[in-house]
């Protein structure tokens, strides 16, 4: 069967050796790709996952086709046309198309027609049916491809255009098949065409497994663009809920002894850990002003809503003159006969500016640092602190009296969480190891800017609130 256009380009088989020096590099390579394909953990609702794994896939797909093309060149089939090489390889099919590649040649002048038997094997034919003529090639395809065979054969002998083209076959036994065509005429000594040699491949199995990546592929790039867009919506919120400040705040009845104060939130990198966490701060009708910083448990929509009931929660109490203690054991009962999130920490501050005293509460942790001078520390828990007050409860509370210029720093565990490499109390001496810097801004906003640019990575583990308070003179 001629392989070539014309008949005058002898073929040059290769080595034997060499042939076998790939067989053997391919095997040890396939082998070494399933064992990646193996360790390849798949879950369900992991959309990497799946995109690995169907890589994995494919690249064994194409060794295994590979190989199988190396043995036979290696038992001395005849030689695939260079043309009819393709780039890209098929999986393994069925027993009985182990072999998915084979030629055909149709004879024009005496109508005779020769299959190999691999062909016979990729159609589903028997080879006592005989192969199939070129004009009822196109009854074995998909109704919708059979013009693009016709127009391609058309070309290829009238114009002497190659073929190189795809088709679905239905075979015998209703399987359906994809086929790749690679053909070209032969002709004779007056230039035309006298038969038409092709080599079919299956690549069924091939097309399937790069639709397995390609969707896997999409759907591992919606779930990302979900999780960003999820990500940007529940930190919209979370910003939405807080009071919108932006910059330093200097409380409107402000006089001798009164707070500069600024906060800041820092989101989660990722939307399912942003939660309650709260900053707030509030000037009370007696003149002194409350300070407070927390979290709730859970994360989500519900912790964010709940946060929210919180904090109007927090500022009716407050505002109605109840002190920082009972505060925090009414807002614990609140939050534990409602069916949103507990309380997880929090930090309740009152800060009265004719005595420049500080009256604080908290539930867990971490407690106000306290920079005064370019030195810091953290302020000592109030006696009798109850980490989970029963209804009607008070919590423990404690006085701190403040000077000109000193600044307090509150925030919430997130800021400083704890790892492999640092405890939350590493976090704890960052923060006033920054005494000096802190001390020397000009203002709480300048300070948040600090602390956020020694905190505030980009890839956080939970979301965090900032509040910095400085005692004006």
């Amino acid at each position: 069967m001629p392989s070539h256009l014309f008949a005058d380009r002898p073929a040059q088989p290769p080595e034997p050796g060499s042939v076998d020096a790939l067989i053997s590099q391919t095997r040890r390579l396939r082998g070494d790709v399933d064992a990646v394909r193996r360790d390849t953990v798949v879950d369900d609702d992991d959309a990497q996952g799946r995109w690995q794994r169907a890589l994995c896939d494919l690249a064994v797909h194409h060794l295994d086709d590979l190989r199988e093309h190396l043995g036979q060149l290696k038992e001395g089939l005849p030689p695939i046309p260079e043309a009819a090489v393709l780039p890209q390889a098929a999986p393994e099919a069925a027993p009985e198309a182990q072999t998915r590649v084979g030629s055909a040649e149709w004879n024009l002048l005496t109508d005779e027609v020769s299959w190999s038997d691999e062909l016979f094997q990729i159609f589903g034919r028997s080879p006592e049916a005989g192969a199939l003529p070129l004009d009822e090639l196109g009854s074995t395809l998909f109704s919708e491809d059979q013009p693009l065979l016709t127009a391609w054969v058309t070309a290829c002998l009238v114009d002497g255009r190659p073929i190189d083209g795809e088709f679905r076959i239905v075979r015998a036994d209703g399987r359906v098949r994809t086929l790749h065509m690679r053909g070209e005429p032969v002709l004779d000594s007056d230039g035309c065409a006298a038969s038409m040699w092709a080599v079919l491949r299956d690549v069924s199995e091939l097309r399937r497994s790069q639709r397995a990546v390609r969707e896997s592929r999409d759907s591992l790039q919606r779930q990302r663009e979900i999780a960003q867009t999820e990500h940007r919506l529940a930190v919209e919120l979370q910003e939405a809920v807080l009071p919108p400040w932006r910059g330093s705040l200097r409380f409107p009845h402000s006089d001798a002894g009164s707070l500069d104060v600024a906060a800041h939130y820092l989101p989660s990198a990722t939307s399912a850990l942003i939660g309650g966490d709260w900053y707030d701060a509030l000037e009370l009708p007696d003149g002194s002003s409350m300070l407070t910083v927390g979290d709730l448990t859970g994360h989500g929509v519900s912790a964010t809503s709940g946060m929210a009931m919180m904090l109007g929660a927090l500022r009716g109490m407050a505002m109605a003159g109840i002190a920082p203690g009972p505060l925090m054991g009414w807002l614990n009962q609140l939050l534990e006969t409602s069916v949103q999130p507990a309380l997880g920490s929090a930090v309740c501050c009152s800060y009265d500016p004719a005595r420049r005293v500080l009256t604080w509460a908290q539930a867990g942790h971490p407690a106000p640092l306290l920079f005064r001078r370019g030195c810091g520390r953290a302020l000592a828990p109030p006696e009798g602190i109850l980490l989970g007050a029963t209804s009607g409860a008070s919590y423990g509370q404690a006085e701190e009296r403040l000077e000109v210029g000193d600044l307090l720093v509150l925030h919430t565990d997130g800021l400083t969480p704890r790892s492999i490499e640092f405890s939350r109390a590493d976090g704890t001496e960052r923060l006033l190891a920054l005494a000096p810097r802190l001390s020397a801004a000009r203002s709480a906003q300048d300070c948040v800017r600090l602390v956020v640019e020694e905190f505030g990575e980009v890839e956080r583990e939970d979301d965090a609130c900032l509040l910095v308070a400085r005692v004006g003179g």
